[in-house]
């Protein structure tokens, strides 16, 4: 008989609506019930792709046994972290704080009425096995002590949720804001860094997009930093970058037939995926890629992210144009089932010859490399292994790209992972600004049309004029007020479409976001945002998150977005709150400089100055050459601006101002270029302007 999950909108929600388990979403009637009936709180908390999650259902909550247990002792509350990160991220941290830093999903947690926390862990097996504790054990202990000790556990939900409030508050011995936190923060990442492998740390490995985009903007924008401390020097900060693209590039956590990358590898070697695909991680990785390929003019990454892109845009976009969240690790019930091949498989499918080579190519053997099945991965490229072959590069290339063809065909008839179709403002805005990436690399026009399609789609949808922004959609229906991450998201991915387009219309809309950003989630005594609206649901603690996980913080993306539009429309009060809210980050920065990628990024740009171009054409002229000139370099830090005489393009007030006063000059393309409260002498003519929006610009003042 369904529970009441069956009413819901999550797919991860609705995956649970069978069981047992007398769940209820997160509402005031659980909650009631629980103060009524003085009965603890079990909370557990997943998302629909988490295969740990789907194991966990299957051997407790499906199970009559436990519950049994659960109904008649606890009230249950499921929840989808991804519908409610407010949640996730609060009992997360209550969760690592009392495990010392353990954490994950599916996260369970035991509340006491006033919704505290007073003992968690991650996944149990439904007994003990394998050192593990079972939870029909974790749970006969809970009762014992909560029914048993209810002093000591009331102690000790209070003490976490006090500390829970210490989060929000800033720490003003952190130090300068200066190149010292950007040299020491590279000097912290080589040491956690793998040379043989790529990636930081060991297995499982993790994509580190947001630490891979500081490391590039290091070696391409501060050349003179001192690099004493750091082993190969200032060339070794490229050498990650690229080691760690191409490593994951060439393993098993990318798809090497659809594209698009798993959500991370269990084996320090890149090997075996965790086979889910999630958009943010795909949304992040393809923008490194397309920022490496602009910062080092080598193909190899634009092809990479173009590959990446092509996933999103064939399986992850809905007809109406926005991207959908997730795809599960398992298919009919196995992990990973749909990407692993047989050796003969691939010989039936390919032929022996053709066969034979992708075998070799792709590492397929009869023994395989994951539970008697082969992951496709490759340890050498085309030019060492046509030589092997006795083959030329262009026509083992061709072979092999029909070879994947065929392949993919085949399992596109496989059943299909799962599919977690809900809309998420924060996520489609990462896949907006890899989208507007792709395009400004490649000049492919399928991205940025994807990315006009997919904004258009959020902002009709998830934007109530005059209102508020709204997180998700599915299935034709809106939930959900908006936190700090869907705000500052949208707002770097406006800046992209602005960057990508010139078209004025993102400047207006980022204003309207911008003051609400500050209205609802601004703090009037302090740096920083919360991470909640100042009339969302009153949890226990209102906390402002400043770590990256798998995506940026909140509040680093809120500080990267306030310096680009600051800047851009001149508004020194958006500046001010930028630098306040980096400084607010500045002791997670200088302590843990691998959870503060995002905010070392923000920061970098906040110690260079800005470039600013205006450029003027006369009437009739289209900004597309001079757009695609200025896009074909990494202009990091340097923004542009079109006005088109007798035009009938958008024109935002908030620009108005840096394009007061700068003539066209003898009806010719006109470029001005400001730098800081000055502007220099005109550059006149096509091809002169053409010439001077390739750069470089001195961006940084002479020591």
């Amino acid at each position: 008989m369904p529970n009441r999950l069956s009413n819901e909108l999550s797919p991860y929600l609705l995956q649970h609506a069978e069981n047992p388990v007398d769940w209820y979403p997160w509402c005031e009637e659980a909650l009631n019930r629980s103060r009524d009936e003085d009965k603890p709180i079990f909370l557990s908390i997943g998302y629909s792709a988490c295969h740990w999650c789907h194991v966990m259902e299957h051997e407790s909550f499906e199970s009559p046994k436990i519950a049994a247990i659960l109904n008649e002792n606890f009230i249950c509350i499921k929840v989808d972290r991804e519908e409610r990160p407010d949640l996730d991220q609060l009992y997360m941290n209550a969760v690592m704080a009392l495990r010392n830093g353990g954490g994950g999903w599916p996260l369970s947690v035991f509340l006491t009425p006033k919704q505290e926390v007073f003992f968690g862990g991650t996944y149990w097996p439904p007994e003990s096995r394998m050192n593990m504790p079972g939870f029909d054990h974790v749970l006969a202990r809970v009762l014992e002590a909560y029914r048993t000790n209810r002093d000591q556990v009331d102690g000790q939900s209070a003490q976490i949720t006090a500390w829970l409030a210490t989060k929000s508050k800033s720490d003003d011995d952190a130090g300068e804001l200066n190149e010292d936190l950007l040299r020491s923060s590279a000097v912290s990442l080589q040491g956690s860094f793998d040379f043989e492998n790529g990636g930081f740390g060991s297995a499982p490995k993790f994509p580190h997009a947001m630490d891979l985009s500081l490391l590039l903007r290091l070696w391409k924008f501060w050349p003179d930093l001192n690099y004493d401390q750091l082993e190969g020097g200032h060339d070794a900060l490229l050498k990650m970058v690229q080691l760690n693209l191409k490593k994951m590039a060439y393993g098993g956590i990318f798809d090497h037939l659809a594209g698009g990358f798993a959500r991370y590898s269990v084996d320090e070697r890149w090997l075996v995926p965790h086979f889910e695909k999630m958009l943010y991680d795909n949304g992040l990785l393809a923008a490194s890629y397309f920022e490496t390929h602009r910062a080092t003019g080598q193909e190899f990454y634009a092809k990479m992210g173009g590959k990446t892109l092509d996933y999103l845009l064939n399986y992850m976009t809905s007809p109406a144009g926005g991207y959908y969240s997730t795809e599960d690790a398992d298919s009919e019930g196995v992990e990973g089932k749909f990407y692993v091949w047989s050796r003969d498989e691939v010989i039936e499918l390919l032929g022996e010859e053709v066969g034979k080579r992708f075998c070799s190519l792709y590492n397929v053997t009869p023994q395989g490399n994951f539970e008697g099945q082969n992951i496709l991965n490759m340890t050498k490229s085309y030019v060492d292994r046509a030589a092997e072959f006795g083959i030329d590069k262009p026509q083992l290339r061709s072979e092999m790209r029909t070879a994947r063809e065929t392949l993919l065909a085949a399992r596109d008839k496989r059943v299909r992972p799962g599919l977690d179709d809900k809309v998420l403002c924060c996520w489609n805005a990462l896949g907006i600004i890899a989208m507007c990436e792709g395009a400004m690399a490649t000049g492919d026009q399928r991205y940025l049309q994807s990315a006009e399609n997919a904004f258009k789609f959020v902002w009709s949808t998830l934007f109530e004029p005059e209102k508020r922004l709204m997180r998700l959609w599915r299935d034709g229906v809106v939930k959900q007020p908006a936190f700090l991450d869907d705000y500052s998201y949208l707002l770097n991915a406006l800046y992209s479409l602005y960057q990508a387009t010139l078209d004025e219309t993102y400047v207006d809309r980022a204003s309207v976001l911008i003051e609400q950003m500050n209205s609802f989630f601004g703090d009037a005594d302090a740096a920083g945002y919360f991470f909640t609206a100042s009339d969302s649901e009153q949890l226990i603690a209102r906390t402002k998150d400043q770590q990256d996980n798998s995506v940026p913080s909140g509040n680093s993306m809120a500080a990267t977005a306030l310096l680009h539009w600051g800047r851009l429309c001149g508004r020194q009060d958006w500046l001010q709150q930028a630098e306040a809210t980096i400084r607010f980050g500045a002791a997670l920065m200088k302590r843990a400089p691998m959870a503060s990628g995002q905010m070392l990024v923000a920061l970098e740009s906040w110690l260079r100055p800005s470039v600013e171009l205006v450029l003027c054409l006369p009437a009739g002229e289209a900004p597309a050459e001079f757009l695609d000139q200025f896009n074909s370099q990494w202009q990091n830090n340097v923004a542009m601006i079109c006005r088109i005489e007798q035009s009938d393009r958008v024109r935002s007030k908030m620009l108005d101002e840096i394009a007061a006063s700068k003539p066209l000059i003898n009806s010719q393309p006109t470029l001005y270029i400001c730098r800081g409260y000055s502007c220099q002498a005109p550059v006149v003519g096509r091809e002169e302007v053409l010439q001077a929006i390739k750069g470089p610009f001195d961006q940084r003042d002479p020591d």
